[in-house]
């Protein structure tokens, strides 16, 4: 029990340690350069408490949860008895098929923290409200879902065959370059943005523990060299399925035009 407040204590100091050079620029800002005083101050003060005391337990969550969680599943899924249910078959006969449940896994995963992305959700609210609900927040939020949903699956699928992270990354950045091309204007900087917004609090940790513990569980690979990398998946997909989104919602707009104007013909 000690050992957990001082655990917390610290983190908590580091947080503080972390946060008050922004606090520190802001309030320079305000109080310095426009030259008026903090409205609501109180409220302010309390509210950055509030940002610590969360802050420095959501950091505790994960190096006690998430983390360990994280690399426990890659564990487990990858273990050659789950592999192949009980039958004894040396781990170096295994091919980047059998880790089928990884690749589910990792997509499921995935998936499920983007939605509950609270980034992504204050963004598509935003894209919602300014393009006049021609922007839907939850056809938003399941497109980047699966973007990064597919992002992570490919790229445990890296991990497991140890391919190059560097012939995804262009071939995906080549593809967006391309659909950039043909994409609708409207759509070109919220599908950039999007790509960013997935990597924030709730799909990092879980993502980094997935991949530096099968990293660390597959037969010949790295955790330096395999582990990381994932995140780049994460943020490159979505880029292509919101546009990708966008585009299929542009075509079928036309197409609902077209055969209106042939039934009134």
């Amino acid at each position: 029990m000690t050992e957990e407040l001082n655990n917390i204590v610290a983190m908590i100091g580091s947080t503080i340690f972390d946060v008050l050079p922004i606090a520190a620029i802001i309030v320079g800002f305000q109080v310095l350069v426009i030259r008026r005083a903090i409205p609501n101050w109180r409220k302010v003060a309390v509210g950055f408490a509030y940002v610590l005391v969360g802050l420095s337990l959501f950091l505790i969550g994960l190096e006690e949860a998430l983390f360990p969680l994280g690399k426990l599943m890659a564990q487990q899924l990858t273990d050659p008895s789950f592999i192949y249910e009980g039958l004894k078959r040396s781990a170096d006969a295994l091919q980047w098929y059998d880790y089928k449940w990884v690749y589910v896994f990792a997509a499921a995963i995935g998936f499920s923290t983007t939605v509950a992305e609270p980034s992504l959700i204050a963004v598509a609210i935003k894209a919602q409200e300014v393009s006049g609900g021609a922007i839907s927040t939850w056809g938003l939020r399941i497109a980047v879902a699966i973007g990064v949903a597919l992002g992570i699956g490919l790229g445990t699928f890296r991990i497991v065959t140890g391919t190059p992270l560097q012939y995804y990354i262009v071939v995906g950045y080549v593809l967006v370059v391309i659909q950039t091309a043909f994409a609708p204007r409207t759509i070109i900087a919220l599908a950039y943005d999007s790509g960013g917004v997935t990597t924030s609090t709730v799909t990092v940790p879980l993502v980094t523990a997935l991949g530096l513990g099968l990293a660390s569980t597959v037969p010949g690979r790295s955790p330096l060299l395999d582990g990381f990398g994932l995140i780049a998946f994460a943020s490159l997909f979505p880029m292509i399925t919101v546009m990708g989104y966008a585009q299929l919602s542009e075509w079928r707009a036309r197409r609902n035009q077209s055969q209106g104007a042939q039934k009134r013909d």
